[in-house]
């Protein structure tokens, strides 16, 4: 099977998306509404193909002088001012077409392709010229021809809109492909979006993806479930045990958690699931680093907490065994966060990871509906890495035996379900820990109570009436 040739964007995501880039010698169409990131999007392209050895002609249809976009782009990280004028030449087509019409600027351009000898060309203003079009067929036509001269040269073209054009429109039909940006407004968040409408001889990724304009530019997150496909294919054949944190724990669970399972902490807030996640860290070494991946409590209360129960998460962090990593469920994205988890696991190597917590990754969703299958993408991808990860999730219910599940079916992603709970006896609350799954492992169903002293926090067995009525648990 014959592959085409392709020419990498250079753009975090947007290549993954595209299957390892735009044809070589195709024309795509960029479009979206003022502000969307068009224009950082194509200069991107142009400066990391110059790069790589290409040339590059920007001609724009606006009345816009290149001083003021030579202003903006300064102030992005892939801007190198040293490039413009020897392989990248910007040129305004403006006056051309408003005084001579559209074939001369075909002309014009079609001599700049020649003379700069370029391998990549983007057209600004593509509204403009559909504007001065007297017909479609003449919008038709000036694409055409512009597609022609420009596949003579082996050179690869971008149209710029503002419009936002239909799948029928003459300038869809004309072009190998369509890529959209959007931004819109979730809550209060404002999420942009970026879409490959239609991608002509590439198995693209399709969809909506999020991405952010940062000041390298623009950076796509491709949704994580569309490209961590067959993760189950590379799942260990092997079966080893690795302790959980708490001694008595594992030896009701078979001797300790099966390597690269998932499980998650469920329960109200203080029932000890952060404590139990610090107990899990502190088994990490320096061969097999853990790493605390959370959004509520920072790494320096975590050091502080972990000292105060006989875990010294400090000196792991100190000896390479450990890593923090903290983040914000209001201001992320979340397939942002899941790329970053994964990438710092591949760096250093990670082998267990404390998620503190599913509820807060899940607050940087903007479409909820997803969460789920995200989730189900990453622990998959994380078992793929032979990660043992250990979740917690917070739910409202302070006491008794009632606990809602915040998420339909989450319990069919994780391999060890474990539910904690306040439960009053006469004088006070206790922590009773109950254990609802255990894949793969045979294990004692016994209610257990959380139990914190000055060795750690372990658990132990308790008769059914010492912690109070509990007949309806």
């Amino acid at each position: 099977m014959n592959q085409l040739r392709r020419l990498q964007s250079g753009i975090q995501g947007l290549d993954e998306l595209l299957k390892g880039g735009f044809v070589a010698g195709s024309s795509y169409i960029i479009q979206g509404r003022p502000g969307s990131g068009k224009t950082i999007l194509a200069n991107q392209i142009g400066f990391n193909h110059a790069r790589d050895g290409g040339r590059v002609l920007f001609a724009t249809l606006l009345a816009e002088p290149h001083e003021r976009l030579f202003q903006f782009l300064s102030t992005l990280s892939f801007f190198d001012k040293d490039r413009i004028g020897d392989q990248i030449q910007y040129i305004s087509a403006f006056d051309t077409m408003e005084t001579d019409g559209l074939d001369e600027v075909v002309k014009l351009l079609r001599r700049e392709i020649v003379r700069q000898k370029s391998t990549v060309m983007i057209l600004d203003g593509l509204l403009n010229a559909r504007s001065r079009s007297d017909s479609s067929l003449n919008t038709k036509r000036f694409i055409s021809e512009l597609q022609g001269h420009a596949a003579f040269a082996g050179c690869t073209v971008f149209f710029l809109t503002s419009s936002q054009l239909d799948d029928g429109s003459p300038e869809h039909t004309m072009v190998d492909g369509v890529i959209e940006l959007g931004e819109e407004l979730v809550g209060t968040k404002s999420v942009r979006r970026i879409k490959l409408r239609k991608t002509r001889g590439s198995g693209a990724i399709a969809g909506s993806h999020e991405c952010e304009i940062t000041e390298d530019g623009l950076v796509v997150y491709p949704r994580l479930e569309s490209t961590v496909t067959h993760s189950a294919m590379r799942d260990s054949d092997k079966w080893v045990l690795v302790p959980s944190g708490m001694a008595t724990l594992d030896t009701l669970i078979g001797g300790g958690l099966v390597a690269s399972s998932v499980t998650l902490l469920m329960g109200p807030s203080g029932t000890g699931k952060t404590s139990i996640g610090i107990g899990f860290l502190g088994q990490s070494t320096v061969e097999e680093p853990g790493l605390h991946f959370g959004f509520y409590e920072s790494p320096q209360r975590l050091r502080m907490k972990s000292a105060a129960l006989g875990v010294d998460l400090a000196g792991l962090e100190r000896a390479g065994a450990l890593s923090f990593m903290w983040n914000s469920s209001t201001t992320e994205l979340i397939d942002k966060l899941a790329l970053n988890l994964l990438r710092v696991v591949e760096e250093k190597s990670i082998k267990r990871v404390f998620l503190d917590s599913f509820g807060g990754m899940s607050r940087a969703a903007a479409d909820k509906t997803r969460v789920l299958d995200l989730f189900a993408a990453l622990m998959g991808e994380l078992r793929a890495r032979n990660v043992t990860v250990m979740a917690s999730w917070e739910v409202r219910g302070l006491l008794g035996g009632e606990v809602d599940a915040p998420a339909h079916d989450l319990s069919s992603i994780v391999d060890n379900f474990f539910v904690l709970r306040f439960v009053e006896v006469p004088t006070e609350l206790k922590r009773q820990l109950s254990i609802l799954k255990v894949r793969d492992n045979p294990y004692d169903p016994a209610l257990l109570e959380v139990v914190f002293s000055d060795q750690g926090l372990d658990v132990k067995k308790v008769h059914f009436h010492a912690l109070g009525d509990t007949h309806h648990a």
